[in-house]
């Protein structure tokens, strides 16, 4: 009798359908909450005015002269008649008045990034967002493509992805060859000004068994397809960074066709090392394989970033110390490291960067800031090494 109460017990907690139901109820509850919490802090960051001559490449005197003399408009002022921070826009309206836009030029090749290692948990959402976001402020033009149906980066951004978001706003109507011409369609506005998003929900998933099905019956070409969707929009932007789910499926194997730099976020864990080491093998067949069939990309760079670490820990330590030892040049010399800033930004489902002030203490945010600038600026350069069009300025300032 016992025995058969058991199994009742047993096939009621397995009761997919219904758990995932359950479970699926409550999330939509607590989205819904959280994006009703965020619906007025989703605005661009601002600049006090030296923070803004220093973005922008120009003193403040020269700011408030050209506000002077209208060539500029002055921020606006507060209650007690000081002036607001300038917001992104305001910046890039300055670097137009001043010539500092830091855009390529019509010859030089858009830079397309995936920011890939077929381990999740790595870091690899976090990184594509605060880099796009961080090169938006700089003033590059950036498109930011979520090509896992996990949606962590689209999710980063404000939406709710199986909720806001339907299927033709994705990348996977474009994916199904025929159905789009350009990528345009599926390109939202952000609150970060020059920064653009394609986002992704879990019905890209389904494209995975269809492209791989349809590759299985000799239509190799597919794997260009995100290249094409890239090229169709590719004179609107300097940088493309491309968020690729955490496998070897077909659009990984797209993801990598497009690219033309790879930047690994590797925590210096044995787990994640071993993990990497196995992604570089996996790596190095699959561009075998593309090069056989004349489909292998050219890489501009590839770049190997310390995420997540914790110094305090003697194991990270040697394991760091390995990496730059295995990597050499290859590594970034910041690390990425694992900052209470970056973990209570991430649970409002939000980045560091739009942020007004720090959610933990200004000596922990400033640290975090160090480290995700120090990151980021270094693929910045990375980036502008690859358009001729900056060699002498790059050389001007001693990176070259």
């Amino acid at each position: 009798m016992s025995s058969a109460v058991d199994q009742v017990r047993i096939e009621e907690t397995l009761d997919i359908d219904d758990l995932a139901d359950r479970a699926s109820s409550v999330l939509e509850r607590l989205r819904t909450s959280a994006r009703a919490a965020r619906a007025d802090e989703r605005r661009e960051p601002t600049f006090p005015i030296g923070k803004a001559a220093e973005l922008v490449g120009r003193t403040t005197g020269a700011i408030r002269e050209a506000e002077a003399d209208g060539r500029l408009v002055a921020p606006t002022r507060g209650d007690n008649n000081r002036r607001l921070a300038y917001t992104l826009a305001q910046l890039n309206d300055m670097r137009g008045t001043f010539g500092t836009r830091p855009w390529r030029a019509k010859d030089d090749p858009v830079s397309v990034i995936a920011v890939q290692n077929f381990k999740g948990g790595v870091g690899k959402s976090t990184l594509s967002v605060h880099l796009a976001q961080y090169l938006a402020i700089r003033g590059y033009r950036v498109l930011l493509i979520d090509c896992d149906s996990q949606a962590s980066s689209t999710t980063l951004f404000g939406y709710v992805p199986d909720l806001d978001l339907a299927e033709e706003e994705t990348l996977y109507p474009f994916l199904r060859e025929g159905e789009r011409d350009t990528l345009d369609y599926a390109i939202k506005k952000t609150h970060f000004d020059g920064l653009d998003l394609v986002p992704a929900n879990l019905r890209l998933f389904q494209s995975e068994y269809e492209l791989a099905a349809r590759m299985a019956r000799g239509e190799g070409v597919l794997l260009n397809r995100l290249a094409q969707g890239i090229q169709s929009v590719s004179d609107l932007y300097d940088v493309v960074v491309l968020d690729p789910p955490p496998a070897l499926g077909a659009i990984s194997l797209s993801v990598l066709r497009a690219a033309n730099a790879l930047v690994v976020p590797v925590p210096p864990t044995v787990m994640d090392f071993s993990s990497t080491a196995a992604f570089l093998t996996m790596l190095s067949e699959t561009m075998h394989g593309l090069r056989d069939r004349e489909m292998a990309p050219t890489l501009s760079f590839l770049r190997f970033v310390a995420s997540k670490v914790d110094e305090n820990k003697s194991m990270q330590k040697a394991l760091m110390d390995l990496m730059r030892q295995i990597f050499g040049n290859a590594m970034i010399r910041t690390p990425l490291k694992d900052s209470a800033e970056i973990d209570n930004a991430t649970a409002r489902l939000m980045s560091v960067y739009e942020l007004q002030g720090p959610m933990t203490s200004k000596s922990v945010r400033d640290r975090c800031l160090t480290y995700l600038d120090g990151v980021c600026g270094e693929i910045e350069v990375d980036i502008r090494k690859t358009w001729p069009s900056h060699l002498a300025r790059l050389r001007k300032e001693g990176h070259a």
